[in-house]
C-alpha cells in the first residue's frame, strides 16, 4: 500500500455566502482508507465533496490529486483518477441501463470511438456486482429510486478511478443493499487499492466499514483520524447537535440517538 497521498488537501477554506462552512482543512486521504464524512444538514459535507470533484471552487487553500494541484488535470486525465456520485440525478432522455453505465468508460476512449468488448465487459460485471444486471436493457427512467441508485453505483465503479467519491450512496436503498454496497465499497478500498470518501447521515453502517472519519463540527471546525479515535459519543453529539450514546454489541459498536 502506496504511503504517498491520493487526495491532500491544504488550508483549505469553504463557505457557502456568508456562512464559513470549513476552515483551514488540512488533511490526506491515502489509498486503501474508507472515509465517511459525517455533519449536520448545512455543514457543508456534499459542498466538500463536489470541492474535491473540482465541481466548485473552495474560497482558499489547495487540494492536490496524486501530488498534482487539483485545477492542473486535465478533464480526461482527473476522469481517470476520481469518480463522483452525486446525491440526486436527472434522467431526461430514455438511455437504456447498460448505456447509462458504459458512459463511464468514455474517459478511456481517447484511441476509439465506440466501446470496446473490454468496456462492455467491465459495465456488465459493474451491473452484475450491484444486483442489476438483469436491467441491462431497460429504459433508466423506468427504475425504482432504489435501482436507479445501483446503477449509478456500478457506473462509478465502471469508471475504475482510484478515489471515489460518492455523496449518501445508500440513498434510496433496502436494507440489504445498504449493507452490500457499503461492504462493496470497503472491498474497492482493501482488494484494488482505491479509496472512498462518503457522506453519509447513518452512523452505523459508516463505522461498520469506514477506517476513518471527518467530522464537520460547527463555526467550520473539523476532527479527522481514525474512526476508533473520532467516532466517540461526545464527538458525535458535538457535530450532529444532539445526546449519542454509544455500546458495543458482540464485535460491533453502534450508536443510538438520546431520546431523553
Amino acid at each position: 500500500m502506496s504511503s504517498q497521498a491520493l487526495l491532500k488537501t491544504q488550508a483549505l477554506t469553504l463557505k457557502a455566502g456568508e456562512k464559513l462552512l470549513l476552515a483551514d482543512l488540512d488533511w490526506q486521504v491515502l489509498a486503501g482508507e474508507c472515509w465517511c464524512v459525517i455533519g449536520r444538514n448545512g455543514a457543508g459535507k456534499s459542498s466538500l465533496l463536489r470541492c474535491l470533484a473540482r465541481l466548485r471552487d473552495s474560497q482558499g487553500g489547495c487540494i492536490q490529486l496524486n501530488g498534482k494541484d487539483l485545477p492542473s488535470w486535465g478533464i480526461e486525465a482527473l476522469a481517470r483518477e476520481r469518480s463522483f456520485l452525486s446525491q440526486s440525478r436527472v434522467d431526461a432522455f430514455a438511455y437504456r441501463v447498460i448505456e447509462t453505465v458504459l458512459s463511464a468508460r468514455h474517459p478511456y476512449h481517447d484511441t476509439h470511438y465506440w466501446e470496446s468488448t473490454q468496456d462492455h465487459a467491465i459495465a456488465i460485471q459493474a451491473l452484475r456486482l450491484l444486483d442489476v444486471e438483469e436491467l441491462a436493457q431497460r429504459d433508466v427512467r423506468s427504475l425504482s429510486g432504489g435501482e436507479r441508485q445501483r446503477v449509478a453505483i456500478a457506473a462509478l465503479l465502471a469508471q475504475d478511478a482510484r478515489l471515489m467519491l460518492l455523496d449518501e450512496p445508500a440513498n434510496a436503498l433496502d436494507l440489504s443493499h445498504q449493507v452490500s454496497v457499503m461492504r462493496l465499497l470497503a472491498d474497492e478500498c482493501v482488494g484494488k487499492n482505491k479509496a472512498v470518501i462518503m457522506v453519509s447521515h447513518d452512523l452505523n453502517l459508516s463505522y461498520g466499514i469506514a477506517t476513518h472519519a471527518l467530522l464537520m463540527m460547527p463555526g467550520g471546525e473539523y476532527l479527522s483520524g481514525a474512526k476508533e479515535q473520532v467516532m466517540t459519543a461526545q464527538n458525535l453529539s458535538l457535530c450532529l447537535g444532539h445526546p449519542i450514546e454509544s455500546f458495543v454489541h458482540g464485535e460491533q459498536t453502534l450508536f443510538l440517538p438520546s431520546v431523553k
